[in-house]
Formats: C-alpha cells, structure tokens, sequence
C-alpha cells in the first residue's frame, strides 16, 4: 500500500471572527498517497484551494493537524517551516506565472538561485529539468515563443527543479485545449509513479479524470466522496456535476 506523504486530520479553516466569521473547511480528514495522483473536485467555492493551500503552506489552520512525511506541520514555526516547505513542496499554479522576459532555463532556475545555488550550477540542472519534461530544444526560448501546454511544461519543470516529495497543482489544465491538458496530466502521472512523489490535483475537466490513482470530492467544505477506481471516480463526479 502507498504511503500517505500528507495526512490531515479535522482540518478547519475560518476567514473572518465574531458573527462575521465565515468556516470555509469543515473537519477535513484526507491523506495523499506518495506513488501517486489524487484528483480534488468539487464545484467552485466548495473549499479546494483553500485546502490545497494549506498543504502547500501557503494558508495555517484554524483548527485540526497536519503532517507531511511523517513531520507535524503545527510543530514548525518561522525559517523551519519555510525552509521544509521550500524543501519539501512544489506548486504549480493555474495561470503559469513564468517571466517573460526571462527564458525557459532561467525561469525554471529561480527556486535555485533563491536557496542560495551559483548560477552555473542552477541553469545546469534547469536545463536537465527541461529535457525531463520533453523541452530540451526550448531551454533559451521565451514564455512569448511557447505554446500554452509547453508554457506549463516550464512551470511544472519550476515546481521539480528542487526535487520536492510533494507536488501540488491548482487547475493545471484549465487554460489548456485538450491535446496539451493529456501531455500535461500524463507527465504529471509519470512525476508521481517514476520519482514516488504524491501528487495533489485541483480540476474541473473530466478529460483528465484517467489519469487520477484516486478522485477526492468536495461540496459546502468537507470531503463527500472518495473513489479508488479511476471509471468509479468519473461516474462519481459526473452525477455530482449534474446536480449542481
């Protein structure tokens, strides 16, 4: 059985105090298997980025616990928490926030001329990153010059460069036709399998749903649903979609 690289337990989150406080996460229990992917669905507003942003590191609990590879993230405090994080989390947004006018082999490097690393050493392993996720002819071209799904091939070699255990994506797809969200969604399959990392997907498009080891549902803040089987998992969220 996989080993869960993210477990939570009563996870809470509010916005707000007093009788305006707003609970946007209610308890939520999960676990993120390192081996592979799990889908997290829902309509918009159910509570998902919020979830994701607090395994990324981004937003604290209210309440409830979290570990990450065995560590308890309520026991890190200040430069440790982000030093583990930094170490230990990658994140790949919806929109590819990459530099325009920096090319794809310095926008990849960024994470480790940030940690300290010497530029030759950076763009060098960069550049390896690149040639992992099929753009090893792109390294010196612009954003301007990449297609949209070659443009996320870029921000997820960004996510890898520092070789995180977790690696989390917000709506990678989106912004995608169909053809470059299945070149994107099967690499990111092969990132979880290949390296054993977990790997947590926020997603709308059911074109994609193949591909998730596991498919989490949300509704109103909390955990509804939980599938396995990837046919289960469609069935699952379709019916979900059309009652919305």
């Amino acid at each position: 059985m996989a080993v869960a690289g993210v477990a939570c337990h009563g996870v809470v989150k509010d916005y707000g105090s007093g009788d305006n406080r707003l609970r946007v996460l209610h308890g939520i229990d999960i676990d993120v298997r390192c081996g592979e992917m799990t889908l997290l669905v829902g309509p918009s507003g159910c509570g998902k980025t919020t979830l994701i942003s607090i395994i990324a590191g981004l937003f604290t609990p209210t309440a409830g616990s979290m570990t990450l590879f065995g560590t308890p993230q309520s026991g890190l405090r200040g430069d440790r928490l982000v030093d583990f994080r930094a170490k230990n989390v990658g994140f790949v947004f919806q929109q590819y926030n990459l530099l325009p006018s920096l090319s794809a082999v310095e926008n990849v490097s960024i994470p480790l001329l940030v940690v300290g690393w010497r530029r030759p050493a950076a763009l060098q392993r960069a550049a390896a990153v690149l040639r992992e996720v099929g753009l090893g002819d792109r390294l010196h071209s612009p954003p301007t010059k990449l297609s949209g799904g070659q443009q996320q091939r870029v921000a997820i070699a960004r996510a890898l460069v520092h070789e995180p255990r977790l690696l989390v994506c917000d709506e990678p797809t989106a912004a995608l036709d169909a053809q470059s969200g299945q070149i994107v969604m099967g690499l990111l399959k092969q990132v979880a399998v290949k390296s054993n990392r977990a790997v947590i997907v926020v997603t709308h498009d059911s074109r994609v749903f193949q591909f998730g080891d596991r498919v989490l549902e949300m509704a109103d803040g909390r955990i509804v649903h939980d599938s396995v089987t990837p046919r289960g998992s469609q069935e699952m969220v379709g019916s979900g979609n059309s009652a919305s």
